[in-house]
Formats: C-alpha cells, structure tokens, sequence
C-alpha cells in the first residue's frame, strides 16, 4: 500500500472532526488507523528507473496509461501536489555524491502532500547498487519544524533504532536544510510487483524561505516547463506488457535528481 494513504486519509478525517467533541474521537482513531495503515518506520528496497518525456510523449502515454491502468487513488483528474524540504552536510556532501555518480550515495529529505498537513514523512533514500532503499519515520507537523530549526533531539526522542540512526547522521556531519522541491505527480499502479508509474512535471524550487508547511511560498521553475519525469518503479521485474505500454525498449534512461537540478540553479547563481 502507498504510505501516502495514511497522511492524507488522516488529515482529511481530523479537518472533517475539528469541534471539540469530536476530538477524543479524533484522537482515537487516528492512534488505531497510525497502527494498521501507517508504522511507524516503512522500509522499502525495490527499482526505480527515470525517463525525461516532453509534452507530446507526456500526452500520449498519459493518455495509454489511463485507458489501460488505474491511477492510484489521489490523482484524480489532476494528480496532486508533492513538496519536499531537503537536508545536506554544511559542504553538501550528498549533493557532490550523487554528481560525482558514487555509486553509494543518499539523500534525507521532509515530504509532505499538502501545506497544511498535520503528519510528515522523513525519509531516507540510499542506493545500493541497481536498488533504491528507502526508508520512512512519521512526524508531527510540530516534530518537523522542530527538525528544520535544528532541534535533531527530536530524532532521538523517537526511541527507534532508524531514528537514532538519522539522529547521530543529521548531527555528525551537520546537515541542515538546503532547498524546498515541489511538483505536480499523476500515478498510476499495477498490483504485480508493487508497480508504480508516475509522471511528475513543474519542477520548481525555493531555497531562500525554507518553511515547508507555508501556504504561500513564491518558487523558481527548474528545467524546461515542457518536461515530464517518468518514474517506473517496481520489485523484482518489470511485466512486459507494462514494458509495452510504455514504451521502454525505445526510451533513453536518465540519472536525473530533482533535488540536485534545484541545488544547481541556487549553486549556479551564488557569487
């Protein structure tokens, strides 16, 4: 299941029961529904390939997409938001990491689907070979803001092992937040394999107002308006006939970080 379900399942309930009688059943429920639908920590090691379309191939196989597969349940006609606040070392050990093409590299990022969502997710991406590993902590809004202004205690409150493990990474080599990334994603989903195809285009960013839960956030476009970033991600294999639908014996992959192509706007504009 998408770990997106929780966040936004959760907060359109608690927006929905926002009189105060209603919030012991708030409270309630969303301890139940945290411990069935969200853990604590998510773990998930599958493959992930990138694809750079332009507008016409991005019409084109939204278009064979929706007619052959299902769009997970939040996009909709329209998709929606993802915003992430990104985490690196005082001289941006992650950023050189992953331009250098290490072959082991990482990056921690703050996502949320929304302004004014009241969860997060702190993540953990690490590629380990062909595989992506990533690994995901729910935090309150307060935990994160908390977390942006420095205060990584919060991390080792948590009393798991992977928040301890961020916790001693975030403060040995300094890591602070460097840029906000925000786009647009439509999905869509095959049960085999836990495959997920999205689409993912207006890739903006903000570096100087690094509030991640601001519903007004002014942002610089990142690339050209017309791209679309194709992610293919699965486990184990791909199914051919998804092979087909989309078109990959005849597609160019790309290494392409979203966060990276923002830091090299911001870098490329410093003095």
């Amino acid at each position: 299941m998408d770990d997106r379900f929780f966040f936004v399942f959760f907060d359109r309930f608690a927006q929905e029961h926002e009189d105060e009688n209603e919030t012991t059943k708030t409270e309630q429920f969303g301890k139940k529904l945290k411990g069935i639908l969200m853990p604590e920590l998510l773990d998930v090691l599958r493959t992930e390939q990138k694809y750079i379309l332009n507008s016409l191939e991005r019409a084109h196989l939204e278009f064979i997409l929706s007619s052959a597969l299902h769009r997970d349940m939040y996009s909709g006609g329209q998709g929606y938001l993802v915003r992430s606040l990104y985490f690196d070392t005082f001289d941006d050990a992650d950023f050189h990491d992953k331009i250098d093409g290490l072959e082991m590299r990482r990056k921690i990022r703050l996502r949320v689907y929304a302004p004014d969502a009241s969860t997060t997710k702190l993540e953990l991406k690490e590629k380990q070979g062909s595989a992506q590993r990533k690994r995901s902590l729910r935090l309150t809004r307060e935990q994160a803001q908390r977390l942006c202004a420095g205060e990584y205690e919060v991390l080792a409150q948590q009393g798991s092992e992977f928040a301890m493990e961020l916790y001693t990474r975030m403060q040995q080599f300094g890591y602070r937040p460097k840029c906000i990334v925000e786009y647009d994603r439509m999905a869509f989903m095959v049960p085999e394999n836990d495959t997920r195809i999205t689409l993912d285009s207006s890739l903006r960013m903000n570096a100087n107002r690094l509030d991640l839960f601001a519903p007004d956030l002014s942002f610089v476009p990142v690339g050209l308006p017309t791209d679309t970033t194709m992610e293919v991600k699965f486990n184990g294999f791909l199914l051919s006939y998804v092979k087909d639908l989309i078109s990959l014996s005849s597609r160019m992959r790309c290494s392409n970080s979203k966060y990276c192509a923002a830091r090299n706007l911001t870098l490329r504009n410093d003095p």
